[in-house]
Order: C-alpha cells, then sequence, then structure tokens
C-alpha cells in the first residue's frame, strides 16, 4: 500500500504531501505517517523548512467521520491522543513549518494548519471546524485558534461549524498570504525562500521563541528570548552576517 504522506527533499526544504484522496482524511495510517516523517526531519540537521501540502483538490477535510463514528469512550481517547500528538511534533519542529493550503482545510486537517507556524491560501481554500454538527467539540491545536483570530471569531467558529473563506481568513490575520490557486506553490516557494536566505541557527532559535512565547508569560518569554540573542554568538552566524550587511554583500551561512 502506498504511503499516505510523500516526502520530496529540494535542497534543505522538504515538502511534505498528504496524499489520500480525495479528501486527504485523516486515519490511524495517515496520523502515523505525519508523526513519524516530522520525528525523522527533526533528528536530520539538514531539514530547515518543511511546507505541507494536500494531494489533489483539498490541503484536508479532517478525520475520517467512517472512523470516528463507532468509537466508545476508551478509544475515543486514545485516537484524539494520538492525533494530538502527531500534531503537536509539527508545532514543536525545530523548523519553520509552512501550510500551503488548497481546497477544504477542515477539523483535524486546520489545527494541523494551525500547528504550522505559516499559511498560504490558495484562493478557493476554505476553513472550519465542524465537529459539533457531528456531535464532539473540537479539541486539542483548536486552542491555537482563539489567540489568532480573538475570542469572538473563535467562538462563533466552534459553536457554529461553519467555514470561512480564503480572503476571510486572510482578513481574521489567520493565513499569511492569499493568492489564485495556480500561484499557490510559487507562493509557498518565494516564502520558504525568504526563510532559507536567513541564518540557519537563527531561524532554529527564532523558532523555539516562537513555540515558547505562546506557552509563557511575558518575563518569562523575556528571559527565553534573552538566552536565545546570547546562545546565537556562540554559532559564528552574527560576525558573518553583520559583517556581510557591513561589506554589502550576501552572507555566507553554513547549515
Amino acid at each position: 500500500m502506498a504511503s499516505p504522506l510523500t516526502i520530496h527533499r529540494v535542497g534543505a526544504a522538504v515538502w511534505c504531501t498528504l496524499d489520500r484522496p480525495p479528501l486527504n482524511l485523516f486515519e490511524p495510517t495517515l496520523i502515523r505517517a505525519v508523526r513519524e516523517s516530522f520525528d525523522a526531519l527533526a533528528a536530520d540537521r539538514s531539514t530547515r523548512l518543511v511546507v505541507v501540502v494536500g494531494a489533489g483538490r483539498a490541503f484536508t477535510a479532517g478525520m475520517d467521520v467512517r472512523v470516528l463514528r463507532d468509537l466508545d469512550v476508551g478509544r475515543a481517547r486514545e485516537l484524539i491522543t494520538t492525533l494530538h500528538d502527531a500534531i503537536a511534533v509539527v508545532h514543536r519542529a525545530p523548523f519553520p513549518v509552512i501550510a500551503a493550503v488548497n481546497g477544504p482545510c477542515l477539523g483535524a486537517g486546520f489545527e494541523l494548519a494551525l500547528a504550522c507556524d505559516l499559511r498560504v491560501a490558495a484562493a478557493s481554500a476554505s476553513f472550519g471546524l465542524p465537529e459539533v454538527r457531528v456531535g464532539v467539540p473540537s479539541v486539542i491545536q483548536a486552542a491555537l485558534l482563539p489567540p489568532m483570530v480573538g475570542p469572538s471569531r473563535a467562538a462563533e467558529m466552534l459553536l457554529t461549524g461553519a467555514p470561512i473563506t480564503a480572503a476571510t481568513a486572510l482578513d481574521w490575520g489567520l493565513v499569511n498570504r492569499v493568492v489564485p490557486d495556480d500561484r499557490l506553490r510559487p507562493a509557498a516557494e518565494e516564502l520558504a525562500a525568504a526563510i532559507l536566505a536567513a541564518g540557519p541557527e537563527a531561524i532554529r532559535l527564532q523558532k523555539e521563541l516562537i513555540v515558547r512565547w505562546r506557552e509563557s508569560d511575558l518575563p518569562t518569554a523575556v528571559r527565553h528570548g534573552i538566552n536565545a540573542f546570547a546562545a546565537a554568538y556562540a554559532t559564528g552566524e552574527p560576525l558573518e552576517g553583520m559583517s556581510a550587511y557591513l561589506e554589502k554583500r550576501h552572507p555566507n551561512f553554513t547549515a
């Protein structure tokens, strides 16, 4: 059986494609593939950035309802914990993760996109948390939504289950940019290139801080930042980056 997630490396960037047509629905095999793939990528320091995309006409429309329907309490807890653990590996990856969203991005798929650091959406994309419409609440990484869009907008999405368009997602600050459908991959590549032009170790430190800041009070977040700033000087990147700036040349960072 073909893997429901394919990996394609382009230099220091890796493209992870959710490939379970037609809607790339989550089920145990895909959940396991996400967890194992991101664990392996996190252990490989040559990976500096990952782009997550969906094959075909959807990013992912969420969990396969056929998997959810007949769960009991114990198996429901086990499944949602396993899903959380897989998406958490994406959220805490030591490199930036870009979600390039085409078509429906719903339920667990939306939570996966929320766990990414940046989101680029095709104009046809839609985002939603429809779980309440089938009798369960939206949980796990849906908790990332209120700080991103505000409590009232998050509550509307969570309580009605209604999706929003890519244009609305951009207006709410949920995605970084919206592009014509045929420009989705080039737009993700352009964003990736801008990140890859920076110091690899500085980006790793910044990514770690982004995650820590989400989980810390302000004084703790500031302390984490001070430590990261000092740690950067153990890498040699500040000397090269600032010398290049003063000498009006491109920096020559080494991963």
